[in-house]
């Protein structure tokens, strides 16, 4: 299509030029035949001399316009070439012709008139020009901030444009008067360029992903890492969210009432992002009467008193007693210590990656996994390695409760775990009440350490050595007499 019209304007201007270029080559042998035959009088010459005066100015000014235009048309095509927006390039392209016009017309005006002098027209157009140019201020300003917008293009028809204090839409049209935007309550707003030109404009383009924040806050006692997992599932499940891109959702403040947290995902249709983000919240609703999970909300304690300290609950320290029973290293121990020890341990809970414990650091109590697992960890090259992993059941830290030891490895949680936590205070006691359960400890914890030991053969005495070492140190931690 655009090969044919192309072809269709040059067919035509090469026929226009044609007939110009002929009558511009006829026109002095017509002016000699004139003056020959009709011209009888100096004032009949002077009247048919600039008859073809103005007509020459017509022919040339008619060659000048077929030209340019045949220009404009090629240049226009070269630069809109592949692209939807041409408004700026037939702006520019009438703005530059008429430039060109007023200049080609004076100088085929002084070519026919050379003895008339043109500066009077110009200190006339210059006077002119002030004049118009203060009664077309406010146009004039439209005009070239419409010119530098869309020479600069910040935003095309189809983009979601926020203009500051003004209003948020979709743009349906740009010119060099101002833009058209189409608000998601359907209504018009129209903003001249020169205006435009002031804000802050805030563009999504409408073949982009844009980012999108949702808010949403739990009560703290739910599980910061189960809620983000519900939620990010079911966000990516939501139409119109984008699926090239996760969602993610964190923790966006620890508020007075609850945890706030917030859900950035990537819209595909930005236009939309409404209905995006309400059928959002709406699954958000779902998934917390699914889970049983609860907003947070305003709240206020009020102590009238202090409260008394709780104990411990029957059935929390049956769970603990069982737990430890199955531990080796307090196999020793009689269910009354056992129980005692249960009463005394606390619990804790760690986020994913949370060390526990760190590699050096003092320390006087022990772990036991109720739930999760952790990683153990030691340094290696600059870095870190790890050489085990504890699961439930499992237990560290136990020599640095016996013997006030630093910790020999970082132990860090894998994923949200939950540990009892066995400190000198709780096992002191014990080892007051039975000093010999000492030495049955010591021999267990041997026989764990020459398990882990694999590549290392130990003699029977260095054992005993071992033994006798580790049980000095345990009763000068604890302050216990040979």
């Amino acid at each position: 299509m655009a090969a044919t019209e192309l072809h269709k304007r040059s067919f035509s201007l090469v026929i226009l030029v044609a007939l110009l270029g002929s009558f511009l080559a006829l026109l002095p042998f017509a002016e000699s035949w004139l003056h020959d035959t009709f011209v009888t009088s100096t004032m009949a010459g002077n009247v048919v001399d600039t008859s073809l005066r103005i007509f020459k100015i017509i022919l040339w000014m008619g060659l000048v316009i077929s030209i340019v235009r045949y220009l404009a048309f090629i240049i226009l095509k070269a630069a809109t070439r592949g692209s939807a927006e041409t408004e700026v390039s037939s702006l520019l392209k009438t703005v530059f012709s008429i430039i060109i016009y007023i200049v080609a017309f004076f100088l085929i005006f002084q070519t026919q008139y050379p003895d008339v002098s043109l500066t009077p027209i110009f200190t006339g157009s210059t006077i002119l020009g002030i004049v118009v140019g203060l009664a077309l201020q406010d146009t004039l300003g439209n005009l070239f901030a419409g010119i530098a917008i869309q020479a600069d293009q910040p935003f095309q028809v189809g983009d979601v444009i926020n203009i500051s204090n003004r209003g948020i839409g979709s743009v349906e049209s740009v010119s060099w008067r101002g833009v058209k935007i189409r608000t998601f309550d359907n209504k018009l707003l129209v903003i001249s360029n020169s205006v435009l030109g002031k804000e802050t404009i805030e563009v999504a383009p409408k073949d982009n992903l844009n980012a999108r924040l949702v808010f949403f806050n739990t009560l703290f006692h739910y599980s910061p890492a189960r809620t983000a997992q519900l939620i990010r599932d079911a966000v990516r499940q939501v139409q119109n969210v984008s699926p090239k891109l996760k969602p993610i959702v964190r923790i966006r403040n620890l508020g007075e009432s609850g945890i706030d947290w917030e859900v950035k995902y990537w819209v595909e249709d930005y236009k939309q992002y409404n209905d995006t983000d309400a059928l959002i919240r709406q699954r958000i609703w779902y998934v917390f009467q699914r889970e049983n999970i609860h907003f947070a909300f305003p709240t206020r304690t009020i102590h009238i008193e202090p409260k008394p300290e709780i104990e411990p609950a029957e059935e929390l320290i049956n769970s603990r007693f069982e737990r430890l029973s199955r531990i080796p290293i307090f196999a020793p121990l009689s269910d009354e210590e056992t129980e005692k020890l249960a009463a005394a341990s606390k619990v804790k809970v760690y986020a994913p990656g949370e060390p526990i414990v760190r590699m050096g650091q003092e320390g006087n109590s022990m772990f036991v996994i109720a739930r999760g697992s952790v990683n153990v960890e030691i340094p290696d090259q600059g870095g870190s390695r790890i050489v085990n992993k504890l699961a439930e059941n499992d237990f560290f830290g136990e020599m640095s409760l016996l013997t006030g030891q630093p910790r020999s490895a970082t132990v860090s949680a894998a994923e949200e775990t939950e540990v009892m936590q066995i400190g000198k205070s709780a096992i002191r006691p014990i080892f007051e009440a039975n000093p010999g359960v000492v030495s049955s400890i010591v021999a267990i914890i041997d026989e764990r350490r020459t398990a882990l030991k694999a590549t290392i053969t130990s003699s029977e005495e260095d054992d005993e050595k071992s033994s006798i070492g580790v049980i000095r140190s345990i009763k000068k931690f604890f302050g216990l007499r040979d």
